[in-house]
């Protein structure tokens, strides 16, 4: 049974004109000498992140990962070294609200309905109790929770819990979506199906995205970069750019081009455990 045709749930809503790439566009997020900790950055990624691009951070847990993505959103301070974000540093792009994050749980208030969630961030930046929740909803549907709004996180799965959480990182349109490991805990069945939202909702949207996992297929499923990262000391041993055609759907990961990148992936993992 072929694998072809798309699941649509996060594009039924509201389907955007996919935005045109300049012919040189500048990078989004700028990385140069970090301490220790997490080493190679300046070779590899001082020349930017570009925009619209979908970024994979591969690697074991406890490579650094996290941390790094920490660092970029201004939830970890650095001792050296410096990180742009849109051009800025860390702390003005989030007063900004330059970027949204996406936590490895859904980091939901329960006792707050899905609707009232999303719309709390636009809230505190001042919106009017009327625009958010129209904001809201249509956040709402391009992740197909058209209907639930009403209910609260403890009445939906883990799954519609994280779509729930992407919406309101989207919710106030940020340029860049960072995302740490938002599917790790799910089932194999519900976070393929999410992966293959995800990739129609970056296709639509295009924003720059950064997202960590240590899987290989969905980083090879997902990215348009994939960053290999080693085990303590965390350092970047190799950054591969994705050969495979911007339509993706899952049974992709049944042809030879995916098989190779994810060969790819795994090689970089091993040298890098053995250096």
């Amino acid at each position: 049974m072929s694998n072809r045709v798309p699941n649509r749930t996060l594009s039924s809503a509201a389907t955007r004109k996919r935005p045109k790439k300049a012919a040189s566009q500048p990078p989004k997020l700028t990385i140069r000498k970090l301490p220790t900790g997490v080493r190679g950055l300046d070779d590899i990624l001082g020349g930017g992140i570009p925009e619209f691009s979908f970024n994979v951070i591969a690697g074991t847990p406890g490579c650094g990962k996290t941390t790094l993505l920490r660092v970029i959103a201004d939830l970890e301070h650095i001792t050296s070294g410096s990180v742009l974000v849109n051009g800025v540093s860390p702390h003005e792009a989030r007063l900004a609200r330059a970027y949204g994050y996406v936590f490895q749980a859904p980091a939901l208030f329960p006792w707050r309905t899905v609707l009232a969630n999303v719309t709390l961030p636009l809230q505190i930046q001042g919106t009017s109790r009327a625009d958010a929740k129209t904001i809201a909803l249509d956040h709402l549907a391009r992740v197909g929770l058209t209907g639930f709004e009403g209910k609260y996180p403890w009445q939906l799965s883990g799954g519609m819990q994280q779509r729930v959480s992407i919406a309101r990182a989207l919710s106030f349109e940020p340029r860049i979506l960072m995302m740490d490991e938002p599917f790790g805990a799910l089932d194999e069945i519900t976070r393929d199906r999410l992966n293959e939202q995800l990739q129609e909702l970056w296709q639509r949207e295009r924003r720059t995205v950064v997202f960590v996992t240590h899987s290989i297929a969905e980083a090879v499923y997902l990215s348009t970069r994939i960053v290999v990262m080693s085990p303590r000391p965390g350092r970047i041993v190799k950054v591969i750019d994705s050969p495979l055609p911007d339509d993706r759907y899952l049974g992709l990961r049944d042809t030879t081009a995916f098989i190779q990148v994810a060969h790819e992936v795994r090689e970089a993992l091993a040298d890098g455990h053995h250096d």
